[in-house]
């Protein structure tokens, strides 16, 4: 969700960000508590856990495929609190379809002007059946000075049917390829790290990842490899696991690795002989084939590579084209260290007009 080039980059802003008593943008601990969420009604959670549904879905912070100014071609940067909650609707209208157990959400909303200051996360929970959620910011700012967008609030979340009994944001490496007050500005990936008191299991970790999306340096790598350091950190004690979310990245092998057409603006061009740069930034992902391999050689994928490889377009969840473009890469994934049920993964692109990405579940089996 990234792509803001037009930060007002004025000397009033770096003023007040580095003279006001409280700044501007939040700023992070490496580890630091997140914050717990409950439903305002409880609803009922099984008391057994043999098999439980997973599911990890980017929901564009509930604008749908509007064509907001910051991912897609378009102009629209503040929403309006009817446009959202049309979205958060269908949102959870599909969560209440599929009935998942454990939920991974990137870029949701609290408190944002774009959205209307509607708190997803307290929306979502008391909208569905899930009773518990956790919270880590990405985008902290009382005020983005970037074309009207204001006070911003938006991060990643785990909800659950179960309690939350820990959670932690740890902070991800910010991009290398911006300037210095761009990068102020600019989003703070994170790892959400939740501890759920799963029936049965002593210790049951959910791990949730949105790494950075338009980064043209190293950025991206660096922080796979710290997302797969914390869930070695879990499999060596013999914790059982399940992470993922959206990692912006192809799978390796991938038959297409450039999206630089697709994406493009109208008034864009790139390929030609005199472009600079070449590609679009988050659109060609030639220097990275391999940078996912270390998950899928350690952990279980919710789709396995020769799987996915001899049918791409099936587990494709992410596009670009709005209105009502069609999937065309898959970005999402869900990883476990014990099992996934054979053949439980399902890609929902009946959720398209939701999002600009499609939500992923998979059934994982709990130990016994």
């Amino acid at each position: 969700m990234d792509r803001l080039k037009k930060f007002g980059i004025l000397f009033l802003f770096a003023v007040l960000a580095m003279t006001a008593c409280e700044p501007l943008v939040t700023q992070f601990e490496d580890v630091e508590e997140a914050p717990l969420y409950t439903a305002t009604t409880l609803t009922p959670a099984p008391t057994s856990a043999d098999t439980i549904t997973v599911m990890t879905w980017n929901i564009r912070f509930g604008a749908g495929r509007l064509p907001w100014f910051g991912d897609s071609p378009g102009d629209r940067v503040i929403l309006k609190d009817d446009e959202v909650y049309h979205y958060l609707q269908g949102i959870a209208a599909t969560i209440k379809a599929v009935q998942p157990d454990i939920l991974l959400l990137q870029e949701v909303d609290v408190q944002s002007k774009r959205t209307a200051y509607i708190d997803q996360v307290q929306w979502l929970l008391d909208s569905t059946h899930f009773n518990y959620g956790a919270y880590a910011a990405v985008w902290k700012a009382q005020l983005i000075p970037s074309d009207g967008l204001g006070r911003m609030d938006m991060g990643t979340a785990v909800l659950s049917r179960w309690p939350i009994t820990l959670a932690e944001r740890i902070k991800l490496p910010l991009r290398g390829d911006q300037d210095a007050l761009t990068k102020h500005f600019y989003l703070r990936r994170n790892i959400l790290k939740t501890k759920i008191a799963l029936p049965g299991v002593d210790d049951f970790y959910v791990v949730n990842i949105h790494a950075s999306a338009f980064s043209t340096d190293d950025t991206k790598k660096r922080q796979f490899e710290i997302f797969k350091d914390e869930l070695d950190r879990l499999d060596a004690k013999g914790i059982p696991f399940v992470a993922g979310g959206d990692l912006n990245e192809l799978p390796p092998g991938a038959a297409k690795i450039d999206y630089c057409m697709e994406d493009k603006a109208p008034d864009e061009s790139f390929h030609g002989p005199n472009d600079d740069p070449k590609h679009k930034e988050g659109s060609y992902f030639g220097n990275e084939v391999t940078w996912l391999q270390p998950l899928y050689d350690n952990y279980t994928p919710d789709v396995p590579l020769p799987e996915y490889l001899s049918n791409e377009a099936k587990y494709f969840t992410h596009t670009t084209r709005h209105p009502d473009g069609a999937f065309d890469r898959k970005l999402d994934y869900l990883f476990t260290n014990r099992q996934w049920v054979p053949g439980s993964v399902v890609t929902h692109h009946e959720a398209g007009p939701w999002s600009d990405h499609a939500p992923v579940t998979a059934k994982w089996e709990a130990p016994k």
